[in-house]
């Protein structure tokens, strides 16, 4: 693997390739997507390496002691060998990083699982390094919509946010931010998100820029000449109840400042490294509290934390590091109305192999810059999958959806054709069939204007804009990539395709069309569903979701268990319940495990398979043909906070609380109108798609994967370009 190294001697920089760590107990190998480079921690180390020793000892007389110690006890040449020693050691860089998990020490099971992605700190630990292996203690899973080029800022976050916890700020507080770099800007922003009034100092107008649209009320040059005036002003003759220090800088300035626009008694919190002398009586006669601010908070430092994985008891200590990194990333979230947004803050980005440009940067002091993220190989997968760019359908919007539908087997007439003849805004233009006789009969019995024998007069008529596909299982993805690349909606019947190669082309298409694609996976628009998910959907958590589907028999000879033209029950079938399981989830699907029974004489159709999702939650599927129907087709339990829902057969929901039962019985509905209707709908207006585009090509692909779990008895992973 690759690492940036630095010689403690020498202070030179190499990308160098040495030995991946192995995990071990309490620990984590996570595979770096992006770290970020602290401009002033690491630009301290950098420059501390590059001094000569006597430098460096100006520099540590910290240091100087403890050799002049070692001299005493052991010798001059003992304290000279121990110095070179240490030189030689190789300097790490990095302490913030994120990445996906490829292994698991024992321990932490069902705490951290591979392929979750996760958010790591520390110096020695989260490192920049295509591999590093973490404690348990510094490592935080991501939110599935937070970016890994965003999680990467997750610990210098955790140093703005604990911070700010040691500002102690109230609604309504005024408080200074003194230095607009990174920890300056991301305290600004925690603490408006913390109800404060913030004011940011800086001699950096872009910074000060920044900071105002992070909310700041008021910026200023420390030099300006109205600043103390303005925040008298501003809190109406009082002074700041609290002043972060976050400047980087040998001067005294950042707590001369502190003094000046501090109320009595106010809270100085230093971040930054800076001058320490203060104007002593300037700070006693406003008894003004200087804290020193402990990087991330408590357990930082204390190896027992950091390297054993103990815990602290939260009644005594609520806002551990490992907390805080935990709270950065719930705050970075994009389904919160005021979030924590850092994209703003990068301004490169170098892959590791320009590691030296990085830090010529950083360390140059020439130009402009401020987030530095480090950016890694991705990955290469065993399969070459399509990268679906999936624009936002811009569907050309009709009064009325007019439909051609390819397929008049008894399913589609059964079920989707007495659907569509009454809604008002269908109108039923052309059937075709292989069989031209079935196409006329459905044109009479459901109002079609035309029936062909051919599936290219419903493609290729300008006149229709959407088609229903209900053919047999091997036609599904041609037919579909065709109807999309004409710019028609399709509504196309379970399975979507067969195989990757048929998923890929119709990504493809899709990618190329303006018009949007809708697999026929009703269960979802059940209403006992939507009431259970009403039940659910605020519940913190990840769910623990079981389905048992009695599906009886179908004779080995019945086309849908032929594997060139139905492809069997697990791709025919089982996606629904996959599809179901997703929905439930409310989170990408990672993993596929799978075991079948044992059978010559057909496809395997008894099968139990276990999905593993992004966010923690479990879906365990057991689909079998070798029950009967004296006992109910499908029983769907779901487990989350305190709560479980058991919904039965589509008819009968009871949800569970540590309070009450609540039981609901409807007659039998598996969402088939909804389903019809909501696609009808979105033809007809500027509705996004039903049931999201990726999330189906996503289903499609774990089902598909069911069956690769099945053949080599391994865990299948979902491709990480589907899912992030």
């Amino acid at each position: 693997m690759k690492q940036i190294i630095q010689s403690r001697r020498t202070g030179k920089l190499l990308v160098k390739a040495i030995p991946p760590p192995k995990v071990r107990p309490g620990h984590i190998l996570v595979r770096t997507h992006a770290s970020l480079i602290s401009p002033g921690t690491e630009r301290f180390v950098i420059d501390f390496a590059k001094k000569s020793l006597v430098g460096k000892a100006k520099t540590r007389p910290d240091l100087v002691r403890k050799i002049t110690t070692i001299a005493k006890k052991e010798g001059l040449l003992s304290a000279y060998r121990k110095i070179s020693a240490k030189l030689d050691e190789p300097l790490p860089l990095g302490y913030s990083a994120a990445g996906e998990v490829i292994a698991v020490g024992s321990g932490l099971e069902g705490k951290f699982y591979v392929g979750g992605r996760v958010a790591i700190a520390g110096a020695g630990a989260a490192n920049h390094a295509e591999i590093n292996l973490v404690p348990a203690n510094l490592a935080a899973p991501i939110l599935s919509k937070v970016s890994s080029e965003e999680a990467c800022y997750a610990t210098v976050g955790a140093i703005a946010l604990h911070a700010v916890r040691n500002m102690r700020v109230s609604l309504g507080d005024i408080v200074a931010v003194v230095g607009a770099g990174l920890i300056g800007l991301l305290a600004v922003r925690l603490l408006v998100l913390a109800g404060g009034r913030v004011v940011s100092l800086d001699y950096n107008k872009a910074r000060l820029r920044i900071a105002q649209e992070f909310g700041a009320e008021a910026c200023f040059r420390p030099n300006e000449s109205e600043l103390e005036s303005s925040i008298y002003s501003l809190s109406q003759g009082l002074g700041c109840d609290a002043i972060l220090n976050a400047a980087a800088t040998e001067s005294c300035e950042p707590l001369e400042i502190a003094a000046r626009i501090a109320r009595d008694r106010a809270r100085v919190v230093m971040v930054g490294m800076t001058g320490t002398e203060f104007p002593y009586r300037d700070f006693m006669a406003k008894e003004l509290n200087l804290i020193v601010s402990r990087s991330y908070g408590p357990g930082r430092y204390d190896p027992i934390y950091e390297n054993q994985g103990v815990r602290y008891p939260e009644g005594w200590v609520r806002w551990t590091e490992t907390e805080n990194l935990t709270e950065i990333l719930r705050l970075m979230s994009p389904d919160l109305a005021q979030r924590l947004d850092v994209k703003r803050l990068t301004s490169h980005s170098f892959a590791i192999d320009q590691a030296d440009g990085a830090y010529e940067l950083v360390t140059g002091n020439q130009k402009q810059h401020l987030g530095v993220v480090i950016s890694y190989p991705k990955q290469i997968f065993s399969k070459k999958n399509v990268e679906p760019n999936f624009s936002r359908t811009k569907n050309l919007v009709s009064k009325n959806c007019v439909i051609g539908v390819i397929g008049a087997g008894s399913f589609v007439c059964s079920v989707i054709l007495p659907r569509l003849k009454k809604n008002s805004k269908v109108v039923c233009h052309t059937i075709s069939s292989l069989r031209g006789a079935t196409a006329d009969n459905a044109k009479n019995n459901f109002g079609f204007l035309f029936s062909e024998a051919d599936e290219e007069k419903v493609l290729n008529c300008p006149e229709i804009n959407s088609v229903i596909i209900a053919t047999r299982h091997n036609t599904h993805a041609d037919l579909t990539a065709q109807a999309l690349a004409q710019g028609k909606a399709v509504f196309v019947e379970k399975p979507l395709a067969l195989d990757l190669q048929g998923i890929n082309k119709v990504i493809n298409a899709r990618n190329n069309s303006q018009a949007f694609f809708q697999v026929g996976f009703n269960r979802r628009f059940s209403p006992l569903v939507a009431k259970m998910m009403e039940a659910i959907s605020n519940l913190p958590g990840p769910r623990v979701i079981l389905m048992r589907v009695n599906a009886g028999f179908i004779d080995t000879t019945h086309w849908v268990q032929l594997e060139r033209e139905g492809g069997g029950r697990i791709l025919g079938e089982v996606c629904h319940f996959v599809d179901l399981a997703r929905y439930i989830a409310q989170s990408p699907i990672l993993a596929i495990q799978a075991e079948a029974t044992n059978s010559s004489s057909k496809l395997a159709d008894d099968v139990s398979l276990q999905l593993t999702f992004l966010d923690g939650s479990v879906g365990t599927i057991i689909y079998t043909s070798l029950g009967n129907d004296l006992v109910g087709k499908e029983l769907i339990e779901v487990y989350v906070s305190g709560t479980i829902a058991i919904l039965e057969d589509f008819k009968t929901l009871t949800v569970s609380t540590k309070d009450r039962k609540t039981i609901t019985k409807r007659t039998q509905d598996k969402g088939f109108d909804k389903c019809i209707k909501a696609f009808v709908e979105a033809v007809c207006s500027e509705k996004l798609p039903p049931i999201e585009e990726l999330e189906l090509i996503e289903t499609s692909q774990a089902t598909i994967g069911v069956l690769e779990a099945i053949r080599t008895g391994k865990k299948v992973f979902m491709d990480n370009r589907l899912i992030c």
